[in-house]
């Protein structure tokens, strides 16, 4: 499944031409998007839905079945088309207008609540093209004030949301009021954001809370709420939804605290088959947790009880499975009885330190490539502007810098960093964020993909969960030899001259063995400050096998502004400039060099190595 329907459930495209539709059928077929053309082109292409009449008709047929709908129209037209059927922002679909080349893509309606601007962005991406972004947050860098939750899983609430957008529009001071939640977004905001944290002296306020807010009529307030009350249930058998509902309504409004902040529930084992509770988590969709009367018992609270205790084994049921889901040490709210004569009820609520974000989280390996961002695939380009998260080592962050989006967390690591990247972005992930971990050229090879693959493994990860996609990138070797001609064109190999973890004697033995083999070789990490001389030994090794003359490319920071590219030969390769940006390519026996090119004949002439 495409990455475009991980946030877009449902999305669908409207063709009216038949270029229109070459544009979009390939993306639509890989992406799940349902293709509408009108029944005058049904025969021109498999794979798409007619309509019949008139597009107007049509449209508010659909309307309210796609969470996106992508026109390829004039914009004025589709202006006209949607102009009758907008009702509500929260409600709308996102709409995006584009050319019948799919060069200009203008997120027209439902940009932040509808993730317009994330769409068009994914598009342009998958498209080669340009996303038309005209919101004023987005000019400004910064995500939508009513979508920085999202990511997280926060509730919207109450409040003025078209004021306090305006205030950051006109870049007048917003005061940011956070008592709970993840401030990780907080740490990647643009530099001239408007955002005060430590002051409430500003007519715009953003309240980040788990607490029941009155909205002040006087200023311009909006509220997030980031689910981390974990509420413990315990009831008596047969207890419908409805009294079990009550007893959490009535302890919330006691407590001042907000619904719309409840992570899930938890209980006894034995509740599992409870059917009101049942019904309540699954009409509100929480998450309900059971734990073992023994797991319960481990927990150490406030109010145990011996009655309960000798009924179900456990001393505490409400308070300690609140706590115990919340890995919490002290409860929001201690338990609270409720009785009637349908039932009784407990409960009592735990704070977690992290919200619950309600989804699971994706991981993305991906190759950005040597270096030109040219040269990234278009999935890779709509993964990263897609991801909640990037990771990587800060210069291949500042190549894909153009593919980023305000809003994103951006984390940066050093090169030797690479073990600590690989947990966090596997911890990320598990928390249930979208995470892109950039390699340079393909993950896959010499790149990040094996240790994350081998960190999960040691986690005991079931293959699932976190999803784990892997984008494939140009490598340095085959960015190289593009720019010299075509020396790969027989049996070749790579060899790294790093020995961090692996050692010299194994790495001698490989180079012995491509020498021996006539294989072409490509050699990566050739020479560092402190490791000399292991490329004069890979030298010396391939003389022993091959002739003097032996053509040699040097291709130093490949497809970057730096580039540097030499043909020598292996007799004279030590002559020039090498170090760890280089990309050694060592011709077989039949390699040629023919003025500025190496060529590897591969036989077609009647010439055989």
């Amino acid at each position: 499944m495409s990455i475009l329907l991980e946030q877009f459930s449902s999305l669908c495209a409207i063709a009216p031409t038949s270029k229109a539709i070459k544009t979009l059928q390939p993306l639509c077929n890989r992406s799940g998007i349902t293709l509408f053309v009108p029944d005058d082109l049904e025969n021109f292409t498999p794979n798409t839905v007619t309509y019949k009449g008139k597009l107007s008709q049509h449209l508010e047929e659909i309307w309210s079945q796609y969470q996106g709908i992508i026109f390829v129209f004039a914009t004025g037209a589709v202006v006209r088309l949607i102009a009758p059927l907008l009702q509500d922002k929260k409600s709308d679909p996102a709409v995006i207008v584009m050319d019948e080349a799919g060069e200009n893509i203008v997120s027209l309606c439902g940009g932040h609540q509808g993730g317009g601007e994330t769409l068009s962005r994914c598009l342009a991406q998958e498209l080669g093209g340009k996303a038309i972004i005209t919101g004023a947050s987005a000019s400004l860098n910064l995500p939508g004030i009513d979508v920085i939750g999202k990511p997280f899983g926060w509730r919207k609430g109450k409040g003025n949301w078209t004021a306090v957008s305006r205030a950051i529009a006109h870049q007048k001071p917003v005061a940011v009021i956070q008592e709970v939640g993840s401030t990780l977004w907080q740490n990647h905001l643009p530099e001239n954001h408007c955002f005060q944290f430590e002051t409430r002296e500003t007519e715009a306020q953003v309240i980040i809370t788990d607490r029941a807010v009155e909205i002040n009529p006087q200023l311009s307030q909006v509220l997030w709420h980031p689910r981390v009350l974990w509420v413990g249930i315990g009831c008596e058998r047969g207890t419908p939804q409805n009294v079990i509902q009550e007893a959490l309504e009535t302890t919330f409004k006691e407590f001042g605290l907000s619904e719309s902040a409840i992570a899930g529930l938890a209980t006894i084992d034995i509740k599992a088959d409870e059917l009101g509770l049942v019904e309540l988590a699954t009409e509100q969709n929480y998450p309900l947790k059971t734990y073992t009367p023994e797991e319960l018992n481990l927990v150490r609270v406030p109010n145990p009880s011996s009655v309960v205790a000798q009924e179900v084994g456990t001393a505490s049921v409400a308070e300690a499975a609140a706590l115990k889901v919340a890995q919490a040490s002290e409860l929001v709210v201690n338990k609270q009885i409720f009785k009637s004569d349908q039932g009784a009820v407990t409960i009592a609520v735990a704070r977690s330190r992290n919200e619950y974000i309600g989804k699971s989280g994706q991981l993305y390996l991906i190759g950005t490539g040597p270096g030109d961002i040219n040269q990234i695939t278009p999935a890779a380009r709509a993964a990263i502007t897609e991801a909640d998260v990037i990771l990587g080592y800060g210069l291949y962050l500042d190549l894909i810098h153009s593919l980023q989006r305000p809003g994103q967390i951006i984390e940066r690591y050093a090169i030797t960093e690479e073990k600590k990247r690989a947990e966090r972005a596997i911890s990320l992930a598990n928390w249930g964020l979208n995470v892109a971990m950039v390699s340079s050229g393909d993950a896959g090879i010499y790149g990040m993909a094996g240790l994350v693959f081998e960190e999960l493994t040691t986690e005991n990860w079931d293959g699932k969960t976190p999803a784990v996609e892997v984008f494939p990138g140009i490598t340095a070797m085959q960015a190289a030899a593009a720019k010299i001609g075509a020396p790969l064109m027989h049996d070749f190999c790579a060899i790294s001259l790093s020995d961090l973890l692996t050692p010299w004697n194994v790495i001698k033995k490989r180079l012995m063995a491509a020498a021996e083999g006539d294989f072409i070789t490509s050699l990566y990490n050739p020479r560092s400050r402190s490791r000399t001389e292991h490329i004069k030994i890979a030298q010396q090794i391939f003389s022993k096998h091959r002739p003097p003359d032996t053509p040699v490319a040097l291709v130093r920071s490949v497809s970057r502004e730096d580039e540097q590219i030499t043909l020598t030969t292996l007799q004279e390769m030590l002559d020039h400039p090498i170090d760890m940006l280089t990309v050694v390519i060592i011709g077989n026996s039949s390699t040629r060099q023919h003025h500025h090119w190496m060529i590897t004949p591969r036989g077609y002439l009647g010439f055989q190595p």
